[in-house]
């Protein structure tokens, strides 16, 4: 018997009023699901700072959700950085998403500030150390574009259990037996915390095809057939929902018991994706001041 998965959603802070909208059009479709967890990113260079901490608030005192703050290491100290994840405290924020994080924009590769966190290792380290929070990092299915070599991602991921991490969430993917590889080869690494699979519906498959390319996620050469075919007909919507509703069902054929959606805070294919699944929730669980 196929039990029912635990399910979390990554949310963007909003940087206007119409993306405001949409972020609580999404949390009010997605939080009756009643998600483990819900993340909020942290944009690049910490460019999204603030209104992170305003979002996380609002999710907490009127949703009553369980929220995960991303936090990095870009562009901040030491001492900077665990002053947000104070601040994330304080406002009742008891997990953090510890990630290095991206390049700010306009420079190719990550930089450590001077007297900052050099790694996601250290950083997770650090937060572990202040026994405040449940912290999850990142894992990758398919190889880091900064990876050395095929062990080095396995390596490093169980560098950041050893430091404290909780819980990992991939990288979103669309070959399903590429998870499964990496589940198997990281148990193998003796690492033993929950790795959770990072799903992303497809809004919109050439902004998917270009975003990949940079992350070096592995998009199956069959899929841009598929979707040039579905936008003549006017169904790339639910060829979207098939092929996550697809990953989805076979991953929980294979024992996986959560799954992380990647909304990009456009709730309406994750929540038809999570209905295929037999993810019905409760309605009374949405609490709106």
């Amino acid at each position: 018997m196929t039990i029912t998965p635990n399910v979390s959603f990554e949310f963007f802070p909003p940087q206007s009023l119409e993306a405001s909208f949409r972020l609580w059009e999404s949390v009010q479709m997605l939080a009756p699901l009643d998600p483990s967890f819900v993340s909020v990113t942290y944009g690049a260079g910490g460019s999204t700072r603030e209104l992170t901490h305003e979002a996380l608030k609002t999710l907490i005192r009127h949703y009553g959700l369980n929220v995960a703050g991303h936090l990095t290491c870009v562009n901040a100290t030491r001492e900077e950085t665990l002053a947000i994840a104070k601040g994330y405290a304080d406002a009742g924020v008891r997990e953090i998403v510890a990630l290095r994080g991206d390049a700010p924009k306009g420079e190719s590769r990550f930089r450590p500030h001077p007297d900052g966190f050099a790694s996601s290792i250290e950083l997770v380290e650090a937060l572990a150390a202040t026994g405040l929070f449940h912290i999850r990092v990142g894992a990758y299915p398919d190889r880091h574009p900064e990876a050395r070599d095929e062990n080095s991602d396995i390596e490093i991921l169980k560098a950041k259990f050893d430091a404290g991490a909780d819980s990992a969430i991939t990288q979103y993917f669309f070959d399903t037996e590429a998870f499964l590889r990496f589940r198997d080869r990281a148990a193998a690494a003796g690492i033993t915390g929950t790795i959770i699979p990072g799903i992303l519906p497809i809004e919109d498959w050439q902004g998917v095809k270009k975003f990949s390319k940079r992350c070096n996620a592995t998009l199956p050469a069959w899929m841009d057939d598929a979707f040039a075919k579905a936008k003549r007909d006017g169904v790339e919507d639910l060829l979207s929902i098939s092929i996550a509703t697809e990953i989805c069902s076979d991953l929980m054929d294979e024992g996986v018991t959560d799954l992380h959606f990647y909304t990009l805070n456009r709730p309406h294919l994750t929540r038809q994706i999570c209905t295929a699944l037999g993810i019905q929730g409760d309605q009374s669980l949405l609490k709106v001041a």
